[in-house]
């Protein structure tokens, strides 16, 4: 952690992503935007005539496909831009015109899908099961899927007109998050020297072992957020609002029943995940009072949470060490496999450090055209970032694989399947590291940082699942949701999940109105469904044979070829069964005895 984050412009360009894969500058950028309006006008020329003959059908499917895949080519591009660099004006244009080119192409083409799916369904499902529809039949028979919410070719433009209108409560909160807040946050004396508090030091100053660093970290960030609560909490209500305004729309049930029923996954799913954690929060409570216990404390808070519980232990990897144990843990994978992957790693496929401006975090973003790019905020120090490389790494091979074994229109994975493959990796490299540990020291140190992983991806993303329910149904059910109620709503939830041990502070529930995700409704709880079959599937592949690694190359090549719970099963794991999730949760349980052994 550098006492100074640098500009954008102070960043060396082999620690930035290589956007040349996509684009190979901003001029060229400029000149592929300007092509959309042709394409789609030529979409546009088939209005009113799709139902006319196969012929002519395929004809308009091919101007869609050239139209949308130009259009998500220059979108990405511009958006990798403007999260690289918030303060880059110029970026930011680029990302608002690729946005505003998005929503005017989406209410131009609000034609299609009504048109095409009033042709009758068995005049439809002939015609594409000619060869010629090859490309286009998972399209056309997911468009299917839809057909019972699919509104007038009016109201889908009416509903396409409001996407990017829509995104004005992410993208302000996004903005105060991620640049004016981080300008506020202040600075935390450490060992006598000033460290910039922002959202990416956040997190590791609250692992530094000075309790009372931790305590005024904590107590600062949160109180800057407090200052500013009525307003995020206005925004994270619009976002809701916006949520339900579709949901009534189209005639869902819910919002929920919105979220998962394209995806055709079982709101059994959903609630199966909330109470299978619950019924097992007590081990949750058990590492709790472990916590306290080894860190010596006559009480817990919030801020104990996330320190090692192993003080001696540095495990300091810089960032092309990562990469090495990345391609040693993934081994099981086979050497395609981890090439490819490390080769990425080193050669343009990331943005590894954090700089003024950037987005806090990480992720992997794919598109059809380009390589499979990844933003870290890499930090040497801290050996999650290591398990963070190998997440994202999981993500972008996910998308490799699926570019290069789908046709455009259906190459596209969901989100509920993309979380298996990033925490499949994170558990071989947490194996790896495991075997390797030198001392029982290390060994301790592993097993507790995995212990907190799981807790994170598992218990944490539930918690986070249930909140955003329960604050979808206040909605839903005529209830206004204030600073107040949600805060209220989050510090039940805070206490049921921590358990007795735990003292919270009386603005510990500010951290439910700073979760970003929560502006992509019912997104986290793909994380715990996710931990969920990617620990079956790694125990599966690393204890079975060529055809369980083959079974879960089938699944990485799927894309978007199949509805998610049928790509899991083709892999070998059933989300329809709470086993998966119970799972899980003893695997927690064991490495919790694990640790009260060690630790006794």
């Amino acid at each position: 952690m550098n006492n100074k984050i640098p500009k954008r412009s102070e960043v060396p360009a082999q620690d930035k992503w290589d956007l040349s894969s996509i684009y190979e500058s901003n001029g060229q950028w400029e000149e592929e935007l300007k092509k959309n309006p042709s394409l789609t006008a030529k979409v546009e020329s088939y209005k009113g005539k799709l139902a006319e003959n196969s012929a002519t059908l395929l004809c308009a499917l091919k101007a869609l496909e050239a139209a949308s895949l130009q259009l998500e080519t220059v979108y990405h591009y511009a958006s990798l831009q403007h999260e690289a660099d918030e303060d880059d004006t110029e970026a930011t244009d680029r990302d608002g015109r690729a946005m505003m080119a998005y929503t005017e192409f989406q209410s131009k083409i609000a034609f299609f899908d009504p048109e095409l799916l009033a042709i009758p369904e068995e005049t439809l499902r002939a015609w594409i099961c000619a060869p010629e529809f090859a490309d286009y039949k998972i399209y056309v028979e997911k468009l299917l899927h839809y057909n019972k919410y699919t509104l007038s070719e009016k109201e889908e433009r009416l509903l396409s007109l409001q996407m990017q209108p829509a995104q004005t409560p992410y993208n302000a909160f996004s903005v105060m998050e991620n640049v004016d807040l981080n300008k506020q946050f202040g600075t935390i004396s450490v060992n006598g020297e000033e460290k910039p508090l922002t959202q990416t030091t956040f997190s590791t100053l609250l692992k530094n072992q000075d309790r009372s660093v931790r305590e005024k970290t904590y107590k600062q960030y949160y109180g800057k957020f407090e200052d500013f609560q009525n307003v995020i909490a206005a925004l994270y209500a619009g976002s809701i609002n916006q949520d339900v305004f579709s949901m009534r729309a189209r005639g869902y049930d819910s919002s929920l029943h919105q979220a998962l029923y394209g995806n055709k996954v079982p709101l059994s799913v959903y609630h199966n995940l909330i109470d299978c954690v619950h019924k097992n929060l007590g081990t949750l409570h058990d590492y709790y009072s472990l916590r306290k216990k080894i860190l010596g404390l006559d009480e817990l808070r919030h801020w104990d949470v996330y320190v090692p519980l192993v003080k001696s232990v540095e495990m300091r990897h810089t960032y092309d060490e990562s990469v090495e144990i990345c391609r040693n843990a993934l081994a099981p994978l086979g050497k395609e496999y981890t090439d490819r992957l490390c080769g990425g790693l080193k050669n343009g496929w990331v943005d590894r450090y954090e700089n003024v401006g950037k987005r806090s975090g990480a992720f992997s973003s794919g598109s059809y055209i380009g390589d499979p790019y990844i933003l870290l905020n890499y930090d040497e120090n801290d050996i999650r970032d290591v398990f963070t490389m190998a997440h994202e790494g999981g993500h972008s091979m996910h998308s490799w694989y699926s570019v290069h074994n789908n046709p455009f229109m259906s190459y596209d994975y969901t989100i509920f399947e993309a979380e298996v493959a990033s925490t499949f990796n994170e558990e071989l490299v947490f194996e790896y590291l495991l075997k390797n540990a030198r001392t029982e020291d290390e060994k301790k140190y592993l097993l507790a940082m995995r212990a907190d992983d799981i807790l994170a991806t598992l218990h944490r993303q539930t918690m986070f699942a249930e909140f955003e329910l329960k604050a979808h149904e206040a909605v839903e059910g005529g209830t206004p949701l204030t600073a107040e109620l949600l805060r209220k709503m989050y510090r039940e939830l805070l206490e049921l999940y921590f358990g007795p041990e735990m003292h919270f502070e009386p603005n510990s529930d500010m951290e439910g109105l700073r979760i970003p995700h929560f502006y992509s409704a019912f997104y986290v709880y793909k994380y715990a469904t996710g931990i969920s079959a990617a620990l079956a599937l790694a125990k599966r592949v690393t204890t079975g044979g060529e055809k369980e690694r083959e079974d879960y190359f089938k699944f990485l090549k799927s894309g978007g070829s199949r509805y998610p719970i049928e790509s899991l099963r083709v892999a070998g794991v059933d989300m329809e069964s709470t086993e998966p999730v119970q799972a899980a949760c003893d695997t927690f349980r064991d490495i919790v005895e694990q640790l009260k052994k060690l630790f006794a």
